[in-house]
């Protein structure tokens, strides 16, 4: 297949490299930085099942999606119109997109910028560029993504490319799923500065964990979104399963980029006020991520 990475940060910079091993012609479309490091050396990627240089294209121009038969579109969910737009003009009739993004809303709304269908992807990894052109993979790396008259036969080349794809109805409630973990980790991960092992182990955290987590369950509740019943032990489990990963909001920080919270507390914030729920926990996350986010810039 002709596979276009759109947005190619951690996320998709990992899943293009391994269709690139199995043979697919991937092209990631990044800033230039990334570009000039995977012509001149290649892709590096780090993991524990290979750790060496991946050869593939990249570009900076949107354009490049052009001749693609898939499209993993990788942007941070508050660029997700603007990059919509940049890639439009460019779709292939045949090009099937799927939005590997956290939140829950943005497969919709890309939609409405492509005025065609979108596969919303639940996405299970824990990754971060090590530098230009690096990416080093810490766990896990299997998809979620919703019905489609395609998405059988991709799920088959995915998983045959070592990424385990499960094809689900109940895609929405998995982004729901995720979007809770996320709520519980990524903002304290980022106002630390540390990895979800170390972060746990302080004093109080799990407490104002476990809080974040209830509100957004209830938050949940109030948008008929049903749960599973062992979501917390799993959200818990992760700082044991993925000790050493920070979360890609503290990554954002640490580089004085901007986050996606507005889409992750943020977007708990918001539903909450709608539906009369108090979110004190989440505002507060959300809030001193913002200022953060101030004070880097």
């Amino acid at each position: 297949m002709q596979i276009a990475v759109m947005g190619a940060g951690a996320v998709g910079c990992y899943y293009g490299a391994l269709l690139a091993r199995a043979g697919h012609a991937v092209t990631l479309i990044g800033r230039q930085p990334l570009v000039d490091a995977v012509q001149a050396h290649g892709l590096w990627l780090e993991s524990a099942a290979f750790d060496g240089q991946v050869a593939l294209a990249a570009s900076v121009d949107p354009a490049a999606v052009r001749d693609a038969d898939v499209v993993l579109f990788c942007v941070k969910s508050g660029a997700t119109e603007d990059a919509g737009a940049q890639i439009a003009p460019h779709l292939s009739s045949h090009a099937q997109v799927l939005s590997l993004q956290n939140g829950v809303d943005n497969a919709a709304r890309l939609a409405q910028v492509l005025g065609r269908d979108v596969i919303p992807t639940v996405v299970y990894v824990a990754t971060e560029m090590a530098g230009p052109g690096h990416v080093r993979h810490h766990g896990r790396g299997d998809l979620v993504i919703g019905p489609s008259p395609g998405s059988a036969t991709l799920a088959d080349a995915l998983a045959a490319a070592g990424i385990p794809t499960q094809v689900s109805d109940t895609v929405f409630a998995a982004l729901w799923s995720k979007l809770v973990i996320n709520c519980v980790y990524n903002a304290l991960s980022a106002i630390a500065q540390q990895p979800y092992g170390v972060l746990v182990q302080q004093t109080g955290v799990e407490r104002a964990m476990r809080d974040a987590f209830d509100e957004c369950a209830a938050v949940a509740a109030a948008e008929g979104i049903a749960l599973p019943g062992d979501l917390w032990t799993q959200a818990r489990a992760i700082a044991d399963t993925m000790a050493g990963q920070r979360s890609s909001t503290a990554q954002d920080l640490a580089r004085g980029k901007p986050s996606e919270i507005d889409h992750l507390n943020g977007a708990i914030v918001c539903l909450g006020a709608a539906r009369g729920i108090a979110t004190p926990v989440n505002h507060t996350l959300w809030c001193l991520v913002k200022l953060l986010e101030s004070t880097a810039r």
